[in-house]
């Protein structure tokens, strides 16, 4: 292996996905350094531009003239930061988030006609080669929170969330399969019949996998929004995922018109419970019960909107 031997490698990949073809269309009217910067504002609600120069590893003069120019454009506004008033929280607009949405599309859409041109049974080649190059390069790096993206969901990844709840309550609490059924009736509901103006689900994806996920739908009490389904796999814990799960769930609750957020859980999940009192969720029943092959103290939480912070 040689120096010559990766810049070709390169070369032959920008080539085949077209990031120097503008003619192709996929990027304008932005560059491609511009588009990635609106997908990171469209997968992590809570940005400054401290952090996406950290993330993009972008300079400082370059980054502030990319946001001045998407502030003319109507795609972005800026506040101060809640976290730290000497910064600037970036959000994207209603346009903002229409652009963003549009090049993913388009991205997706290139990316699949590459994929179609693979047969079938070489996929899992090209998936195993393209991991191997992620692992040799990233020389074993460990993942770092700003690696993780929060996402919609694509095909598959409401099995996913199923699958991998019914799986891991079993194994971290010992619950039967009557919690898989309700989870399974829970996605079934949102998969069948849910307002995406009012009802949002997000997955976390670390390295090309989804690690995480949270659903927000509409309780039976009017202006009510009611979290469902927090879950973040043990070998991705660690890296504020639930933090910015409920987050985001969060804003997107606020900003869609929402007066409260309630959940209901089990006081078992003490990790879970512990992001939910730090974004300002207040306990306000508790009940044992008998569900799930366990005896179990149900929780009710909820969340004022409307309620200034402490």
């Amino acid at each position: 292996m040689t120096v010559q031997d990766i810049r070709s490698f390169n070369r032959f990949y920008t080539n085949a996905i077209g990031a120097l073809d503008y003619g192709r269309h996929l990027y304008a009217p932005y560059t491609l350094t511009e588009s990635r910067v609106l997908y990171e504002l469209a997968h992590a609600p809570r940005t400054d531009a401290a952090d996406l120069r950290g993330q993009l590893h972008l300079d400082a003069g370059y980054l502030s003239r990319i946001l001045n120019k998407f502030e003319e454009d109507g795609l972005i506004e800026r506040g101060p930061s809640e976290k730290d008033p000497r910064r600037r929280r970036i959000t994207l607009t209603a346009p903002g988030r229409e652009a963003a949405a549009l090049l993913d599309e388009r991205a997706k859409e290139t990316v699949g006609s590459l994929l179609d041109t693979v047969r079938a049974e070489d996929r899992p080649r090209l998936a195993d080669a393209l991991r191997t190059v992620r692992e040799l390069l990233g020389d074993g790096r460990a993942p770092r929170p700003e690696d993780v993206v929060l996402r919609e969901p694509a095909p598959g990844d409401l099995g996913w969330i199923v699958q991998r709840n019914a799986a891991l309550y079993a194994a971290e609490y010992g619950f039967n399969a009557d919690y898989e059924g309700l989870v399974a009736r829970i996605v079934a509901d949102y998969g069948e019949d849910h307002d995406p103006h009012l009802e949002r689900t997000w997955i976390a994806e670390l390295d090309g996998r989804p690690v995480g996920c949270v659903m927000c739908v509409r309780d039976d009490a009017p202006g009510t929004a009611r979290l469902r389904l927090l879950l973040v796999e043990p070998d991705a814990r660690g890296l504020g995922i639930g933090d910015r799960l409920v987050g985001a769930l969060v804003d997107f609750a606020r900003e869609v018109g929402y007066r409260e957020v309630v959940l209901w859980t089990n006081d078992i999940l003490g990790a879970a419970r512990r992001i939910y009192q730090r974004h300002g969720f207040a306990l306000v029943a508790e009940k044992p019960h008998r569900s799930f092959g366990r005896d179990l103290t149900g929780q009710d939480w909820r969340l004022d909107l409307h309620a200034t912070p402490d």
